[in-house]
């Protein structure tokens, strides 16, 4: 009696948690089906902005970090997809033990079915039925006897449902096996493929290190030149930002610093606003690519050459233009010797820079709100690449655009 009243209760408690357990897989396997369809869509966007035919190729250390970026988002939908398969197959073995449990609890009801029906038989006739009702030795009794022959056909009926119930549960599970197992193998069949892509990258990649080996220094001069480049923006950007607080602190009255905005009530609110949406901000273009991030990293042939990037490069195709990723008001224009334009927008003592741009929409002192177009974002006309350079500063102190612009 106690074993059987273990039973019902495990059974409650499997019936009450499995759904939420399934419930949090199915949540758990959407969230994975984006992110892989997310890195779907990179690598056709990668191979869009970064590998389509052009009248002449990039310089090698373009080719580099091209390359480079289309095998780390390989790896990354790799690691993704065998996350989901990973989870189907826990989802299949869940569904396999509930398919037995199942198929134990269908052989007890039709076993005890089964003895209802053959009590049921021996005891069928009108007659017996009345003798059983007559035989009893007081109306309390007969009243009694009475429940419970009512009681017994509910119950009759009760499991008959309940078999009916189970049988098609089994069903249901048998179907959804089938199915996971079928997206099981068609993930395995993509993940297949991607490896395959991912070996010919890595193959590629070998070759063009071998050929920048044999002309060092053809690469480390490109490096040189385009640290040249980016240092000599971000001289000018900061110096830009630094005149702009002392401009405007001077204006106030209240602070000579060159350092921090002296913020009014209205800016204040502004500021307050724009780190609000940390992580939320829209991206600088309508549709791109990060194809260079923030911060240091090495060089992938030369380990001892690091890199530095300020800001973020987007790639995006030609003709797109720069937007504001937040209301605010134009306090520069970049014009840098020998380079192109830019244009740097406060929000609060928030600063955001857009810089490679070839035509101008704003000036020095316009108000501008979101999404309000900047300028053209300027077309490279040897290797046909757009990019734009993007930069973001609470006051002298640079920022990670990464950790505020959405999915960056």
């Amino acid at each position: 009696m106690v074993d059987k009243i273990s039973y019902c209760l495990c059974f409650m408690v499997l019936t009450i948690l499995l759904p939420a357990g399934a419930y949090a897989q199915t949540s758990e396997q959407k969230a994975l089906e984006a992110k892989r369809e997310r890195l779907q869509k990179e690598i056709k966007e990668i191979n869009r902005l970064l590998f389509a035919e052009r009248k002449e190729k990039g310089n090698v250390l373009d080719q580099m970090e091209a390359l480079d970026k289309r095998i780390n988002v390989r790896q990354e939908l790799i690691r993704v997809t065998n996350q989901q398969s990973n989870l189907l197959n826990r989802q299949i073995n869940v569904n396999i033990r509930s398919i037995s449990k199942l198929r134990e609890d269908l052989k007890i009801l039709k076993e005890d079915y089964a003895n209802l029906i053959q009590k049921s038989y021996q005891n069928k006739s009108q007659s017996n039925r009345l003798m059983f009702l007559l035989s009893a030795e007081n109306f309390y009794q007969a009243f009694k006897r009475l429940q419970y022959m009512e009681q017994y056909a509910k119950h009759r009926k009760k499991q008959g449902e309940d078999i009916t119930t189970k049988t098609d549960e089994l069903v249901k599970l048998n179907q959804d096996l089938v199915t996971q197992r079928k997206a099981k193998e068609q993930l395995l069949a993509e993940n297949r493929l991607v490896k395959k892509e991912l070996f010919k990258e890595i193959d590629t990649q070998k070759d063009l290190l071998r050929s920048i080996r044999q002309n060092e220094t053809k690469y480390t001069a490109a490096i040189a030149e385009k640290q040249k480049e980016s240092r000599k923006i971000e001289r000018e950007i900061e110096k830009l930002i630094k005149s702009a607080i002392a401009s405007a602190n001077r204006r106030s009255g209240k602070s000579t610093s060159r350092t921090k905005f002296v913020l009014t009530p209205e800016a204040k609110l502004v500021a307050n606003n724009f780190s609000a949406n940390k992580g939320k901000l829209i991206w600088p273009v309508e549709k791109g690519i990060k194809s260079q991030g923030y911060g240091v990293y090495k060089d992938k042939l030369y380990p001892g050459i690091k890199h530095r990037n300020n800001g973020v490069t987007i790639t995006t195709d030609k003709g797109s233009k720069a937007r504001a990723i937040f209301e605010g008001e134009v306090i520069a224009i970049l014009s840098v010797p020998g380079g192109t334009r830019g244009v740097q927008i406060k929000h609060g003592n928030y600063i955001s820079t857009y810089y490679n741009l070839s035509k101008l929409y704003v000036k020095k002192g316009d108000k501008v709100a979101i999404k309000d177009v900047l300028g053209d974002i300027y077309t490279n006309r040897f290797d046909g690449s757009t990019k734009l350079k993007f930069y973001l500063y609470q006051d002298t102190n640079r920022l990670n655009p990464e950790d505020w612009i959405y999915q960056l």
